[in-house]
């Protein structure tokens, strides 16, 4: 609800997402009047395809839901370059919203290296490493391959919009709750290595030593200082007038 409050107005009486460019650009603004029936159309194509890579039993849920607007979204950090889209469904009325994610994925970097995925699709990869990996993934994790203009495919996967998902104020962290919250996140991926890969070849690998340990705090520290290279160059440029930043969400 955080979400629909935020990315969301009435008008017309109608239940839409808001404008907030260039963050987030309703489809209706980047499209003709005049195509805007066929779009709509073809995203509801689409979400009867991404319906068909859900469970039974949450096929059913997102049959009670009915399409109402989509726009573009600027994607994170992790995402830079990748396509992602932001589609309102509603239930029984305003009250009941759902909001889905769609973010573009490619080709793993793996690939170049190792044999060719056996998913159907870069989304399908996607949501098979989740499911995998995660204990519990997001009900509504799906994917669907898309045609867009030109006859261009792009492959997607699509999941809930903060689902539930929380963050950590790390900057607010003593050393010693820092160090516990380390321990957590190292459990964490440490499972789900432990689920996805051959645990017992995983540990021969890292033995009983800290030169592992030691090569991975290297790399987070030399990864840290590249960080912030990376944001001293980009404050320099918008001071400089070569680019424009827009802040906001």
């Amino acid at each position: 609800m955080q979400a629909f409050d935020t990315l969301t107005h009435v008008v017309d009486g109608e239940r839409r997402i808001i404008s907030n460019p260039t963050l987030i650009e309703p489809v209706e603004e980047l499209v003709d009047g005049k195509d805007l029936d066929h779009i709509q159309e073809w995203i509801r194509s689409v979400l009867r395809g991404y319906r068909r890579t859900l469970q039974g039993d949450r096929r059913e849920l997102l049959e009670n839901f009915r399409f109402a607007g989509m726009a573009r979204k600027v994607v994170g950090v992790g995402s830079v370059g990748t396509r992602a889209w932001i589609l309102l469904l509603l239930g029984r009325d305003d009250d009941d919203p759902l909001f889905l994610q769609a973010k573009e994925a490619e080709a793993s970097v793996l690939e170049e290296f190792l044999e060719p995925s056996r998913q159907s699709s870069a989304g399908a990869r996607v949501v098979h490493g989740q499911h995998l990996i995660q204990e519990t993934s997001d009900i509504f994790l799906g994917y669907q391959r898309i045609q867009g203009p030109g006859g261009v495919e792009r492959d997607f996967y699509i999941r809930q919009l903060r689902d539930w998902k929380g963050s950590a104020a790390v900057e607010t962290m003593t050393p010693a709750t820092m160090c516990v919250y380390g321990r957590l996140c190292g459990w964490t991926l440490a499972r789900a290595h432990a689920r996805s890969g051959d645990r017992i070849a995983i540990a021969a690998y890292l033995g009983g030593g800290d030169t592992f340990d030691r090569a991975v705090t290297e790399f987070s520290e030399d990864y840290a200082d590249q960080n912030e290279r990376d944001y001293d160059a980009l404050v320099q440029a918008e001071q400089e007038g070569r680019i424009t930043v827009q802040r906001g969400l």
